[in-house]
């Protein structure tokens, strides 16, 4: 997948820590790349390792270790997989994490799994089905208004628990998602107490990128008019 010289430019400006990751679902692994080394505890644990510059496929057995996001990805379950992830739904019901109603309303993929492929997005070699960006408050604020901008962001939606769900949702919303993210997959990730994301799915990316440089100009002025506001209003 190639962006142009300027939706590039406007991506390094953001100065983001992570990659964003670009992440497709398919029949079949794409030509170049080899299954991941070993499944991760949680199938965000590939978001991480994506965004700190690796490229590979996961299957959907590479995707059982967590039994929610095995779930938000439609992946076929054993039936003690199954029992399992009854199990860890039943605690956090006890736990009043979440509803038990809450629970058929969690996105999910529409077809099951066979194939989920990761690559950070400047060097992707597959078309991604969702780009998922990492990053601070004010980088995401930035991003969210960038999707916005472009048509890809028109309901402003904003997800907590489960952050995979935002996977799901991005796609069959066709609209960008943030997230919240959630405590396991702060736990798996890093993701750091000042950090989110954003879901965008990958057939509005380049226009997000292509917004992004003139957002990230027009809050740098505005920056400059509400801080000169602010000082004569508190003199």
């Amino acid at each position: 997948m190639t962006h142009s010289l300027a939706q590039l430019h406007n991506l390094e400006a953001l100065g983001l820590g992570h990659a964003p990751v670009a992440v497709a679902f398919l029949d079949a692994p794409p030509p170049g790349l080899t299954r991941a080394s070993r499944p991760a505890p949680a199938g965000c644990g590939y978001w991480k390792q994506a965004s700190e510059g690796a490229a590979f496929y996961t299957t959907a057995e590479d995707h059982v270790n967590c039994p929610v996001g095995a779930h938000t990805h439609a992946v076929p379950l054993s039936p003690a997989q199954s029992a399992e992830l009854q199990s860890l739904v039943g605690t956090m019901i006890e736990l009043k994490y979440l509803k038990a109603e809450e629970v058929a309303a969690i996105p999910q993929l529409s077809r099951p799994l066979k194939i989920a492929a990761y690559a950070p997005l400047a060097t992707a070699t597959f078309t991604p089905d969702v780009v998922v960006f990492r990053g601070t408050v004010r980088q995401i604020m930035l991003l969210s208004e960038a999707a916005r901008a472009a048509g890809a962001f028109d309901a402003g939606t904003v997800m907590g628990r489960p952050a995979c769900a935002a996977i799901p949702q991005a796609l069959s919303a066709s609209s960008s998602i943030a997230s919240v993210g959630c405590i396991g997959n702060r736990v798996y990730t890093g993701l750091g107490d000042d950090e989110l994301y954003i879901a965008v799915p990958g057939s509005s990316v380049g226009r997000v990128l292509e917004e992004l440089g003139v957002i990230s100009t027009a809050n740098r002025e505005l920056e400059k008019f509400h801080r000169q506001r602010a000082a004569q209003l508190s003199a």
